[in-house]
């Protein structure tokens, strides 16, 4: 295993909990190390280029205005195989699927919002990884 920087980003539902703490604790005892970490207001364009993927879904709107709701946290970890053990602590996308223990399972909606409100965003894959952290964090935010 090789190691690895992601991004996880602190969505308002996690923020309007007061959780941020208690999450990045477990990701903290986990072994990852902290390279960056900044809170932000996430403008328009910012989010569109975000989620680009899927601007044109008519539920896009919502999403862009809850990414809104609060200023959010941007986290950059690094760790061995950071990417598939961030998404495997954090729980799968939908809360309701997410097994206690988790993030999602201890901490997400569980309701028809449960894709949405679901505490953390997180890199899937090192292509996304490297264009999120490039996205949320200058060449000088992220550090040794």
């Amino acid at each position: 295993m090789a190691s690895e920087t992601t991004l996880v980003l602190f969505k308002p539902d996690g923020i309007q909990q007061g959780i941020t703490g208690a999450v990045l604790d477990r990701y903290l005892k986990e072994g990852f190390r902290i390279r960056g970490l900044k809170m932000l207001q996430a403008n328009d364009e910012l989010l569109n280029e975000h989620y680009a993927h899927i601007t044109h879904l008519d539920f896009f709107p919502e999403i862009r205005a809850f990414m809104q709701e609060t200023p959010i946290i941007a986290l950059a970890l690094e760790g061995e195989d950071a990417i598939s053990r961030v998404r495997k602590i954090l729980g799968p996308t939908d809360s309701n699927e997410a097994a206690p223990g988790t993030i999602r399972g201890d901490f997400g909606s569980k309701n028809q919002f449960s894709k949405m409100r679901n505490i953390c965003h997180a890199s899937d894959n090192p292509e996304s990884a490297a264009a999120e952290l490039k996205r949320f964090f200058g060449e000088s935010e992220i550090f040794d």
